[in-house]
């Protein structure tokens, strides 16, 4: 999503400014061109010579700088951009920009550009939340620019609070959300689950299994970026929420199981990527069971079969964790559960599966034919997924990209 795109990274004189360098350098590394304007308090706390040596790219510091390339021609900055960025931002281009005051080559190219603005506040608290400054963000939303809220933490001034310039994380998912709208999932929803469910025995112990959630995670960040509405349903993860996206977070099977039939009537796609656990403790205890010299024995039972039973009209995809057999097993898992695709993995493989960061897979579709697929980062397959439920899904009339 990001590749070949044209990125304008507005940087202002924020203590934050640093971290600009490695939002550049993640844009680099995905693909994308930068183009860096900084202003002249920017300059205080960052080198241009660092933002040029990341970027391979001339560093805009001055309305009229005859060493750039781009001089005067801010007008020609402006229409080449895909996105404008500006991070950190601070209370004073928030309030110049409100204003539309055009006193620095930042401010011409945001007034003169017609594409996306993303404004990422940073400053301190009582900057922050001064009603100016919340009238200006108000009045910058009211024009269609997009606001990333500040996280909250320790500030340069040594007092907690928000206005720390948010996690960069969010920064660049934010840019692949607002790039991906219109793509070849603008207007669809899009249902994925992750993670592996947690059955409990007693109020400490639990039945589980080694799934990480980070095909799930990728599956939704992905749908995310090809213009999707997403809704992701998870059980316990070590991963953030993926920005832009609809989280619920569950336990168990059943927990799981109610929330897809809760989902799934305004669905258009279920990606079935939990690895939900097959059995529960047909009791759980309410205190916990003390260790003793006997052992102990579970009297187990069978979780509810969630992705052979949830009904609508969507397209399902199933995953199959695989030890033999692989291409039989699911093939057989697709036509019991009424599948439009299944991904099957060999979890006896070293190089991919639970908790890997990437994955072998063979994709099956309803006609019975098989993709196997070479080792990639579960990004890419996720993408390759996506893809083939995209051509499954019925083309709009006349599309839309989805709003933020």
């Amino acid at each position: 999503m990001l590749s070949n795109k044209t990125i304008i990274l507005g940087i202002t004189g924020s203590i934050a400014a640093y971290k600009a360098a490695e939002i550049a350098s993640q844009l680099i590394q995905a693909g994308a061109k930068v183009n860096v304007i900084m202003t002249k308090e920017a300059i205080e706390f960052i080198s241009p010579v660092t933002l040029r040596a990341i970027t391979g790219r001339p560093v805009v510091t001055k309305m009229f700088d005859l060493a750039s390339e781009f001089s005067i021609e801010h007008i020609s900055l402006a229409k080449a951009a895909d996105i404008v960025v500006i991070a950190p931002a601070t209370a004073n281009i928030i309030a110049k920009l409100a204003a539309g005051i055009a006193d620095d080559m930042l401010c011409c190219t945001v007034l003169a550009t017609k594409a996306p603005v993303l404004i990422a506040p940073a400053m301190e608290t009582n900057m922050y939340n001064n009603p100016a400054t919340q009238d200006n963000l108000s009045k910058l939303k009211a024009r269609n620019f997009m606001i990333i809220a500040p996280a909250t933490g320790r500030l340069a001034s040594g007092k907690e609070g928000p206005g720390r310039l948010t996690d960069i994380t969010d920064i660049i998912g934010s840019i692949r959300q607002v790039l991906g709208r219109g793509g070849d999932l603008a207007g669809k929803h899009i249902l994925v689950t992750a993670g592996g469910t947690q059955e409990p025995i007693d109020p400490v112990r639990y039945i589980s299994n080694r799934s990480s959630g980070k095909m799930g995670y990728a599956l939704a960040e992905a749908a995310r970026d090809r213009g999707a509405k997403v809704t992701l349903i998870t059980a316990p993860t070590s991963f953030p929420e993926p920005v832009g996206v609809d989280v619920v977070k569950v336990g168990t099977a059943q927990e799981m199981r109610q929330t897809v039939e809760n989902v799934t009537p305004q669905a258009d796609a279920l990606v079935m990527a939990a690895a939900v656990a097959d059995y529960r403790p047909t009791k759980t205890a309410k205190d916990k069971i003390k260790k003793g010299e006997a052992g102990l024995t579970l009297e187990l039972e069978c979780t509810p079969d969630i992705l052979g039973n949830v009904k609508g009209n969507f397209i399902k995809v199933g995953f199959a964790a695989e030890s033999s057999n692989l291409v039989e097993n699911a093939k057989q898992k697709l036509k019991q559960k009424g599948l439009a695709l299944i991904v099957a993995n060999d979890i006896t493989a070293t190089d991919s599966g639970f908790g890997a960061d990437s994955n072998r897979v063979t994709i099956i579709d309803r006609e019975g034919k098989v993709d196997s697929l070479p080792l990639m980062p579960k990004r890419e397959v996720a993408d390759k997924v996506l893809g083939m439920v995209a051509k499954l899904l019925p083309k709009p009339k006349s599309r839309r990209p989805n709003k933020l």
